[in-house]
């Protein structure tokens, strides 16, 4: 089963590019953040029409996830527990069920924090303490499970073309790097650093100054794997080529293939 993370940055704004990607690249399932849409004025027709079942989790304007899938989506649950007052559209989890196994599937818009220090970047680190403890329960679960998402963390120096750029950002302080560190050290697996160890692969170019040309990126987009996960993991990647297409995402789909059949 493939399963990509994309940030489409604006459903309507990318829908022609998003459906390109759909086809050529066929996953099995796709988490999308940022749709910045309401569930009622989601494009539904098109993916259907190629053959995927939609969770949506919308929100005017900003934020917005959303899970695409081939597979029944089951038992869908909307917005990350701990927090009831906290009315941002960033979490959705639901199950699919392969040949023989199931998947937890978790996607997430986790927030940017910016500027930081100050209430954003507080809201940020609570939300990732909120995160763990979500992840903790997936973990006691002993079952596959995955959070794929925009974490907005870049974990290490070598997720950044210039790290010493991101030092006093909200997405690579120690802080973040921290709780994001919490979150891995539970269990989990990165599903791309176990297939690439190697630096200069990136999810995110700045839509300025050639970011993408000059290769001036950082990887913010994640998937993490429980053990169970990890043990059917069978390969990781990075469609970077659609960052170089007309009306593109500053974002690129990352994806896992995981082996669901066995």
């Amino acid at each position: 089963m493939k399963i990509a993370t994309f940030n489409i940055n604006g459903i309507k704004a990318r829908l022609g590019a998003l459906l390109e990607w759909l086809d050529e690249a066929r996953p099995d399932v796709a988490l999308l953040q940022e749709i910045k849409s309401v569930d009622t004025a989601f494009p539904r027709q098109d993916i259907e029409d190629r053959g995927y079942d939609i969770a949506l989790h919308g929100q005017k304007s900003f934020n917005g996830v959303a899970i695409l899938s081939r597979f029944p989506l089951e038992d869908v649950q909307r917005g990350l527990p701990g927090d009831d007052g906290d009315d941002h559209a960033r979490w959705i989890e639901a199950t699919v069920v392969g040949t023989t196994r199931a998947l937890r599937l978790c996607g997430l818009y986790l927030p940017n924090g910016n500027p930081a220090p100050g209430p954003k970047f507080d809201y940020k680190l609570a939300w990732m303490e909120r995160l763990r403890i979500r992840a903790q329960e997936l973990l006691a679960a002993e079952q596959p499970a995955l959070l794929g998402g925009d974490f907005n963390v870049i974990p290490q120096d070598e997720d950044a073309a210039r790290p010493d750029a991101w030092r006093q950002d909200a997405l690579a302080r120690p802080e973040s790097r921290a709780a994001f560190r919490r979150i891995v050290n539970l269990g989990y697996t990165d599903a791309f650093r176990a297939r690439h160890p190697e630096p200069g692969q990136y999810t995110f170019w700045d839509y300025q100054a050639g970011a993408r040309r000059r290769n001036d990126g950082i990887r913010i987009d994640h998937v993490l794997l429980t053990p169970q996960a990890a043990d059917l993991l069978r390969d990781s990647g990075i469609d970077a080529h659609l960052r170089d297409r007309e009306k593109p995402s500053d974002h690129v789909p990352l994806w896992v293939d995981l082996d669901l059949d066995g």
